[in-house]
């Protein structure tokens, strides 16, 4: 068991998930995740990451817990790197215990990384005593993961590309309110894609298409803009489905190719053109890098839909989400997961992780 440390006060945060309408693919700086390109996404509430973060003067390392489980090596080192970040900003450099929890399947094309490092970005920067803004948080989500700059905000969301650190960072685009939508998420597999979303923005600007797209995004960021703005769910619908085929096209003609698309995915992306074809419940599709897809409706067919998508051949399950809220810190005694050396997984003392000062 763990010897009695002298604990710092501890604070637990709150970020949903998002799913970019416009997306996100491609870095034109791979360190700072500054994008090639704007995006515009909306903020999920059902799927969403709730992160604790402690600091302890006598820990020796870092340690980390998703899902009641402990992290893999990668996953504590990307952590750690990004709370030396904050650290750095607050000029405490006591180590950490980090536990967070998915409500939805991590690594799937979900962007659990979006929801994770907003919520740690943001208990990080509270119990260090940092008080920062939407945007300076933004900033900083972003650099652990791209699309976490989006998760700090709640509704619909545009990342400014910026072209530097200090200009790249997402704003309000419309309030949560503003639309009534609904993201039905076809769970199509649970598994942990094995090439990452990182693998493949470094990839992006192999793909031939790739100068194609980015030469058509600003029209689609305008379009998609004006869509939302003036509740035009028909073209914004259309709009969406070929920015993500766009996206995939991209993905599948890199070298080497990236396929995210499962034999559940395409059934699903035909079903929802012939049920529309024929009269039925209207639901247009969006993926990220994954092979699950969002099907996004507006609240009154809602029902409808996702009884038929279950019966849609290669679909596991759906997760219902409706328009999420910004960021927040939460009673940390609503996390569901506590303590225990099971449920541990450290950098370890061999590594250049940041140490307690005495």
């Amino acid at each position: 068991m763990y010897k009695t440390l002298v604990t710092l006060p501890r604070a637990t945060a709150i970020a949903g998930s998002n799913i970019a309408f416009v997306k996100y693919w491609g870095n034109l700086d791979d360190t700072l995740n500054v994008p090639m390109n704007g995006s515009i996404s909306m903020t999920l509430d059902a799927a969403h990451t709730i992160t604790t973060v402690e600091f302890h003067p006598d820990l020796p390392a870092d340690e980390l817990t998703i899902n009641g489980q402990p992290a893999d090596w990668a996953a504590v080192k990307r952590a750690s790197a990004h709370l030396d970040r904050i650290r750095d900003l607050a000029r405490k450099y006591w180590s950490a215990r980090i536990i967070s929890t998915n409500s939805f399947p991590t690594g799937a094309g979900i962007a659990s990384s979006a929801s994770g490092f907003a919520a740690l970005t943001l208990a990080a920067t509270k119990v260090l005593g940092l008080n920062l803004s939407k945007s300076e948080l933004s900033r900083i989500a972003r650099l652990g993961s791209g699309s976490a700059s989006r998760s700090i905000d709640g509704g619909f969301v545009e990342w400014q590309p910026g072209g530097r650190h200090e200009d790249s960072h997402a704003t309000p685009l419309a309030p949560a309110n503003h639309w009534d939508l609904v993201d039905i998420i076809a769970i199509i597999s649970t598994e942990h894609k094995k090439v990452g979303s990182s693998m493949g923005h470094s990839l992006a600007h192999t793909s031939p298409f790739y100068q194609a797209r980015l030469g058509t995004v600003q029209v689609m960021l305008q379009s998609v803009r004006r869509a939302i703005k003036e509740k035009n769910f028909t073209a914004f619908g259309k709009l969406i489905e070929e920015e993500a085929i766009s996206l995939h096209v991209s993905a599948m003609s890199s070298r080497p190719s990236v396929l995210y698309w499962q034999p559940g995915t395409v059934a699903l992306m035909q079903a929802l053109r012939r049920w529309r074809d024929d009269g039925g419940p209207v639901g247009y599709f969006t993926m990220d890098a994954g092979p699950n897809v969002h099907v996004i409706a507006q609240r009154k067919h809602a029902a409808a839909l996702q009884e038929k998508i279950l019966n849609v051949q290669g679909v596991q399950d759906t997760l219902f989400c409706g328009i999420g809220s910004a960021a927040r810190i939460i009673d940390s005694d609503l996390h569901p997961f506590g303590y225990g050396d099971s449920h541990v997984a450290s950098l370890g003392k061999d590594t250049q992780n940041r140490l307690p000062t005495r």
